[in-house]
């Protein structure tokens, strides 16, 4: 079992909360509020879980200058008021930010039982195929 500290546990509560009122947000044909609200417990929690100075040093590296500043260009633009606009610059963002994490995740999904078998099927394969083989850098 993964032990975790006090603040580590808050970071994973903000988190959770963020992604399910951006999920919401989305579900209730984009709205302002609810998407801001998760933007910002998204963030806040991300801070919470790996620190302030590893998220500075995740969002600020020098290679992923455009990914950061599309992801937190979103994040401003559905905070200004324009949420389909802002969603879609924050999912090219997240994209381009956890691009390197993504073979990780896939080769995991792969060894669930369940899952496994899911993504073994034609259609998905190839598709899932071409995100494992990724070699960007983290």
């Amino acid at each position: 079992m993964i032990s975790l500290t006090d603040s580590q546990k808050i970071g994973m509560g903000l988190t959770g909360f963020g992604v399910f009122f951006l999920f919401f947000g989305m579900m209730l044909f984009f709205d302002k509020a609810l998407l801001a609200i998760g933007n910002i417990l998204f963030v806040c929690g991300l801070s919470f879980v790996i620190g302030l100075e590893r998220t500075f040093r995740f969002f600020f590296q020098r290679h992923k200058v455009k990914a950061t500043s599309f992801f937190l260009g979103g994040v401003f633009v559905v905070l200004i008021g324009w949420p389909i606009i802002g969603v879609v610059l924050e999912m090219y963002g997240f994209f381009l930010l956890f691009r390197g994490f993504f073979p990780v995740a896939v080769g995991f999904i792969r060894r669930v039982p369940v899952l496994g078998s899911l993504l073994s099927l034609p259609g998905i394969r190839t598709l899932v195929d071409k995100i494992g083989e990724s070699n960007a850098m983290v």
